[in-house]
């Protein structure tokens, strides 16, 4: 080993040194066990919400499966209605994981890939970008769900 290469390794290794430290003092500390309570508390509000839909629904007289149906649809509705407002982002900076409630979250992450593109035009921002972030989560959904039918069958025949 010549000095030259001596001298560049230790220089670079300062320079790791002064890089972990940086990211060291900047990174945001949380507590776990506040974000916990964060997320249980948005996520279960989102559900108690859910809930408050269907009984509305039941109330008015619809059956249980319609009933359902219309607060999929309900919370769907406010989830792209609150990504279009900024609020949705807003609350999952709060609640972290508690916004990830499936039908919320899914739609979330649909609607804002799509506002986001919408200046790219129809095609090529919103038609092309909709799926960004959806997209490998429908991808590995239906291939999951197809590796356990063809296991499920497999096992049903032997």
């Amino acid at each position: 080993m010549n000095i030259e290469s001596v001298i560049q390794e230790k220089s670079k290794t300062k320079q790791e040194e002064k890089y972990n430290e940086y990211v060291k003092e900047n990174t945001p500390k949380k507590s776990w066990f506040l974000n916990l309570c964060k997320a249980f508390l948005i996520g279960g509000a989102i559900c108690a919400v859910g809930q408050l839909f269907t009984n509305l629904y039941l109330t008015a007289g619809m059956t249980k499966d319609t009933a359902s149906l219309y607060t999929t649809l309900s919370l769907i509705f406010l989830s792209i209605v609150f990504t279009g407002l900024n609020l949705y982002q807003k609350l999952a900076n709060f609640a972290g994981a508690g916004t990830l409630v499936p039908i919320t979250g899914f739609a979330n992450s649909v609607a804002a890939p799509a506002i986001e593109f919408k200046g790219e035009g129809q095609v090529f921002g919103i038609g092309c970008k909709i799926f960004t972030i959806a997209g490998p989560v429908i991808l590995f959904g239906v291939f999951s769900s197809w590796i356990l039918g063809v296991l499920y069958w497999i096992g049903k025949v032997m």
